[in-house]
């Protein structure tokens, strides 16, 4: 990827508290996560995407704003995830930025809101229809997402156990890697910094692939 940096070394050599299991089996809802992600007979796909795509959005611009305070150009100099990769923000002209994790986030945060606020894009009106490249402007979205996770995951958990939100954060990332998978929305690239946690080492013959 032209925007990854990746460490060098194994990232193994932090132990990670969210690959905990008395913190990673914490859920707030027991309901079936494949009913959620199913396209629902009769609806039309870019439909769906296009609605979970801003659903998804709103909880997690939430999620991160509540720990705003604890992202800081002081505390996290770099926008990085698990294994300290390095995620650089690419601009209109297609220059590669490196950049604190709250102005990388806040950039991610507004192309998505932009996004979603252009009827051309997500269109609202009945009977409208969905730009040709749809799909691929829905996968660059979830992959911004998937990084908020992934770096609230690696430098922000602590404050997320202290604050008991890890429950909410688990729900909302397994939901979210459910919904992709489902979808075809993230190149198994995209998921490997995170892979032990979508399937735990005791369970790796379960791929995601």
């Amino acid at each position: 990827d032209h925007d990854l940096m990746k460490p060098k070394g194994s990232h193994r050599l932090r132990k990670c508290p969210y690959l905990q299991r008395q913190n990673a089996c914490q859920r707030i809802t027991d309901a079936n996560m494949f009913a959620l992600i199913s396209l629902p007979p009769g609806m039309d796909k870019a439909e769906w995407l296009a609605s979970n795509t801003v659903a998804f959005f709103n909880h997690i611009n939430l999620f991160s704003s509540a720990l705003s305070e604890f992202c800081t150009p002081s505390t996290c100099p770099t926008a990085c995830g698990p294994g300290n990769m390095v995620y650089f923000w690419t601009d209109d002209h297609g220059r590669k930025l490196k950049c604190s994790a709250p102005l990388y986030f806040d950039y991610a945060m507004s192309y998505i809101q932009e996004l979603l606020t252009d009827e051309d894009v997500f269109p609202t009106k009945a009977g409208a229809t969905f730009p040709t490249g749809f799909i691929f402007l829905v996968q660059k979205v979830f992959l911004l997402l998937l990084r908020t996770l992934a770096h609230i995951y690696w430098s922000h958990y602590s404050e997320v156990l202290a604050l008991d939100m890890h429950p909410h954060l688990n729900t909302l990332f397994s939901h979210l890697t459910l919904f992709c998978q489902q979808h075809s929305l993230l190149e198994p690239e995209d998921m490997k910094p995170l892979q032990d946690l979508i399937n735990p080492p005791q369970n790796t013959e379960e791929s995601f692939n």
